[in-house]
C-alpha cells in the first residue's frame, strides 16, 4: 500500500465534506430566516453529519502518518429559493456518491482495503442523504407550493415543545 497515495484520496474526502458542512449550513441559516424551520433542521443535521464524516476521514489520515488539510473543495453557492436549494443539495449528494465510489476502486487498487470500506460507508452515507432531498423535492412537486407554505407553520422537531404534564 502506498500511504500517499491513501492519504490524498482521504484529504480529497476532507475538502468534499468541508464544502458540504458550510453549504449546508448556510442554507440551514436561509431557510431558518424564511420560516422554513422543518427544511432548515434537516439541512443543520445533514451538515452536522458531513462534519462527522470529516472527522473519519481525519482519524484514517492521521493513523496512516499524514496531515489532514483542512481546506474547502469551493466556494459556498448562493442559493436561497428552497427548491433550488434542495435540487442542488440532491445533485451534490448524487455527485459524492460517484466520486467516493472512484475512490473506493482507488482504495481498492491500492491495496489499502480500510480506505476502500470508508469510501463505501460514505456512498451509502450520500445515497441516503439523496434521498432525504429528494423527497423533499417530491413532495414539492407532488404537493406544489402548498407543501412549502405548510412548512412555515411547522416547527422543526428539535424545536417542538413538549406536551404540558
Amino acid at each position: 500500500m502506498n500511504k500517499t497515495k491513501s492519504i490524498t484520496l482521504l484529504n480529497k474526502g476532507v475538502a468534499d465534506e468541508l464544502q458540504a458542512v458550510h453549504q449546508y449550513m448556510y442554507w440551514h441559516f436561509h431557510l431558518d430566516d424564511q420560516g422554513f424551520a422543518p427544511l432548515a433542521a434537516l439541512f443543520k443535521r445533514v451538515a452536522i453529519q458531513e462534519m462527522g464524516h470529516v472527522e473519519r476521514f481525519a482519524d484514517r489520515i492521521l493513523f496512516l502518518k499524514g496531515d489532514v488539510e483542512m481546506v474547502c473543495a469551493g466556494p459556498v453557492e448562493k442559493i436561497t429559493d428552497p427548491q433550488k436549494i434542495l435540487a442542488r443539495a440532491a445533485a451534490m449528494e448524487h455527485e459524492a456518491v460517484g466520486i467516493y465510489n472512484q475512490y473506493a476502486l482507488q482504495a481498492s487498487q491500492n491495496a489499502d482495503s480500510a480506505t476502500k470500506q470508508l469510501f463505501e460507508m460514505q456512498v451509502n452515507d450520500e445515497e441516503r442523504h439523496f434521498d432525504e432531498f429528494d423527497k423533499q423535492l417530491e413532495n414539492i412537486k407532488r404537493f406544489g407550493p402548498n407543501y412549502l407554505a405548510l412548512q412555515s407553520f411547522t416547527k422543526a422537531p428539535a424545536e417542538a415543545k413538549p406536551a404540558a404534564e
